[in-house]
């Protein structure tokens, strides 16, 4: 079975390309050195006509975290319209074109969910998009509604914020990990945070890529929220993370509102519907994902310590 994936040298991407192998599928890995530039009709016309592939995972994503720099927002609208949407369209025709019957899964975000008043969101949650992003993501998910019309198996997961190792370096989770690592080593030192009481429905990546082939398994296309239905503030996140290194976080983390670019609301995520068709449920609770994450940082885990 050949399985294309986007955004193939990702977090998500990475996890899901080792997990698919290890399964014994050909994996064709797509990233922004090619070998199909996703942004170009033509060129993903010619890899579904040549490679007929079974499944397609439409990971890619222009994406900021809360403490990017600012970007042109002409030139990141541009962006993220040619990554987030338009390519899901072109892999969407190209299928139909073909006859094929390629299983699409797409990469949506609880960003599309915007600030929204409900305690917990699930697929039936008003769309609600409050940035570029979100809008990119949230068109993304309606096309899927669109071809599903037209006899496409078109599924889209709407994920909530998953960390691992592999997580950027300028993502809240990781940044943590690595101060907490560095200042274990060095006896010393600070880690900057922009806001102490904002927080996320956090889930473990490799379970969330789980979720993704077995949501391409079922039988009919469908949107599914893949989420923990946990918040949890990144002052918690920080007294897991040193307490686990024997730290107390308190002495070394300061709060600055000046390092975020932009807010953004809790949002906490009710995966009840992937659970009971898929039977997906986390195996990695959230202290054990901050631990995974300290583990591969290197940082001295304090036995005696638990949570």
């Amino acid at each position: 079975m050949t399985v294309v994936i986007t955004g193939a040298r990702g977090q998500d991407g990475t996890l899901l390309s080792r997990m698919l192998t290890a399964r014994g599928r050909r994996v064709i890995e797509v990233g922004r050195s090619g070998p199909v530039d996703i942004t170009d009709r033509a060129e993903v016309q010619r890899l579904v006509a040549t490679e007929c592939p079974a499944e397609v995972y439409l990971l890619a994503a222009v994406q900021h975290s809360a403490q990017d720099p600012p970007e042109d927002r002409g030139r990141l609208a541009r962006r993220s319209h040619l990554v987030n949407t338009l390519s899901l369209q072109h892999f969407a025709e190209a299928i139909l074109t073909a006859g094929a019957r390629t299983r699409v899964f797409y990469a949506a975000s609880s960003h599309v969910f915007g600030s929204h008043a409900a305690p917990c969101l699930d697929e039936t949650s008003p769309l609600a998009p409050a940035s570029i992003y979100a809008v990119t993501k949230a068109a993304g998910l309606l096309a899927c509604r669109a071809y599903r019309e037209q006899g496409l198996f078109a599924a889209t997961g709407i994920l909530f914020n998953h960390e691992s190792p592999l997580r950027r370096e300028n993502f809240v989770s990781r940044k943590i990990v690595r101060a907490v690592a560095r200042i274990q080593r060095d006896q010393s030192g600070e880690l900057v945070v922009g806001s102490l009481g904002s927080g996320a429905d956090w889930g473990y990546a490799p379970d969330y890529v789980d979720a993704m082939t077995r949501i391409l398994a079922l039988d009919e296309p469908a949107e599914f929220v893949i989420a923990t239905g946990e918040h949890h503030t990144v002052a918690e996140f920080c007294e897991i993370a040193f307490g686990m290194a024997g730290l107390d976080w308190q002495q070394h983390v300061r709060e600055e509102p000046g390092v975020l670019t932009r807010r953004e609301s809790p949002r906490v995520g009710d995966a009840r519907r992937l659970r009971e068709l898929t039977g997906w449920q986390p195996t990695v609770d959230f202290p054990g994902l901050v631990r995974a994450m300290l583990e591969a940082e290197g940082v001295r885990l304090i036995a005696s310590h638990r949570f």
